[in-house]
This record gives C-alpha cells, structure tokens and sequence, in this order.
C-alpha cells in the first residue's frame, strides 16, 4: 500500500523520514509531493525508491492513505485539487490544528483524521495525537495508530482539546528548549561556565527527567518535592519560580488559544464561505 505526503516542508519532512528510519514504511512505499518540485526531488535522491510526484493529484491518485502537511490557509485549494481523486475507502489524514474534521468532511468523501505531530517524533520519540471523523472504523483507527506507533506514542482526544492538547505535545518541545537556552544564558553570565559544557548538562538534565516522568513513576509534582529539600537551595529557586511566573503559563496557553480560535475562523470562511459555530 503506497502512503501520500502532499507538501514537505518541516513536519511532512520529519513524518516521512522518521517513518522510515523505523523501517515503518520503505521508500518505495512513499509518495509525496510539494509546490517547489526540488523539495521533493531532494527527498527522492536522499532516499531511492522514494516518488517525488509532479502533481498532488497524482497522490491521491496513487495512494490509500494521504497526509495532508500545508499550511491552514492552503488546505482549501489543495483540498479543492485532489477531490476528484478521493474515493470512499481512502484516508485524508491533516497534521494542521486549525483544519478541523467538520471542514474536511464536508469538502470530501472519504475517511477523515487529523493527527498533530511533535518535533519529537524526529527520534521516534514523543506523542502524536489522532483525531477521527465519523467515517474511520476501529480497525482503520488501529492501522492508522500503528504506523504512528512506529514513531511516537499515539494518543487519542477529543477534538474542542486539539489546542491544548497540541501546547503540551507539540508545542512544549519549543517552550522547553527556550527555558533550557535561558537557563544556560543565566549559568555563562552568573559563574562564567563554558556555552557548550552548560547547553550538555542542561540537556543531559532533561533527557533524564523525562525518563523520570515517563518511566521512573513520577509525577511532576511528585518529582519536585523529592528533589527539594525543605529550606534548601532548589526550595530557594522555587520560591522565586512561584512568585515570578505566577500566571505565565495560564497566559501562555490563552495566547495560543486566541491564535487558534482566529486560524480556525479563517478556515471556516475558506471552507464554507461564511463564520460557523
């Protein structure tokens, strides 16, 4: 069975060579495609066997599972471009937030997903999250978590927590890394530590709590009161971490939601011509 990319840019990129870095696809089970042809071609040449298509309708045409990985605003055309060739047993997956399972149901006649990929899926790690329209089975939504389960850990939710759900998953990975460099910034300027030996033991640092939280039974909150000593230097830290980022998170995630909430209008419009509830 031949599974389709339509678009390689960032996350298509890390989707179709993490697939194969798990042995979970072959190149020659691949197709894909982009507006700028050398895109693909490069992906072709680095991967033999791999078809860098012309077109995205010779995607849908030639496959059964299609990954849909364009911006929000582009769907609509690349939606409009391939439904002559969607037929009811195929499978149109999105990897984009704002698109929701309502606006790709209504423009095609196939099985509908929506699946949010990380960055983490880049070394088979991380969670992907699986949305499913009305029209995937059980046994298509087992086929399709098995792929992923190749790459990631494939988690199922409720579309109305897409956003949120994406801040954790997909999202965190950038809001972590940031903590991280601004951590590391403080350690050169405090104790003038070498940038590279600071960026090893801060990274060193969360790839071990992760393991932790993941396979050392920890909770977070469980894994913070371990490490702090009562009335010791990392309680000292938390003190300050209370009082200085208070509401900073609540009001991160509102900024996401607020970004979330004017993309998904816009798809709206573009796909049904008019603001929808």
């Amino acid at each position: 069975m031949k599974v389709g990319f339509i678009g390689t840019g960032s996350m298509g990129t890390v989707l179709i060579e993490s697939f194969i870095r798990s042995g979970a696809l072959e190149p020659e089970a691949i197709v894909a495609s982009n507006r700028s042809p050398e895109k693909v071609d490069r992906l072709a040449a680095k991967y033999p066997g791999l078809t860098a298509a012309r077109s995205n309708r010779q995607v849908a045409s030639d496959c059964q599972t299609v990954f849909v990985c364009v911006r929000p605003f582009s769907f609509k055309a690349v939606i409009d471009e391939i439904k002559p060739h969607v037929t009811p047993d195929m499978t149109v997956i999105s990897i984009t937030s704002p698109v929701l399972i309502k606006h790709l149901e209504s423009a095609l006649p196939c099985k509908i997903a929506k699946v949010i990929p990380s960055i983490t899926n880049e070394v088979l790690g991380g969670a992907t999250l699986c949305i499913y329209g009305e029209r995937m089975t059980e046994s298509d939504k087992m086929s399709l978590e098995q792929l992923l389960g190749a790459i990631s850990r494939p988690i199922r939710v409720d579309e109305p927590y897409t956003r949120v759900t994406s801040d954790l998953s997909s999202c965190s990975p950038a809001f972590l890394a940031y903590f991280v460099q601004k951590l590391v910034d403080a350690a050169v300027e405090v104790a003038g530590v070498p940038r590279d030996e600071a960026v090893r033991l801060a990274s060193e640092m969360v790839l071990g709590t992760g393991k932790l939280l993941t396979e050392g039974g920890y909770t977070p909150d469980s894994l913070r009161q371990r490490v702090a000593v009562p009335g010791g230097i990392i309680e000292a830290g938390l003190s300050l971490m209370e009082q200085e980022l208070d509401t900073t998170f609540v009001r991160l995630l509102r900024k996401t939601h607020a970004k979330y909430d004017e993309d998904v209008e816009k798809v709206d419009h573009l796909f049904f011509g008019t603001i929808v509830d």
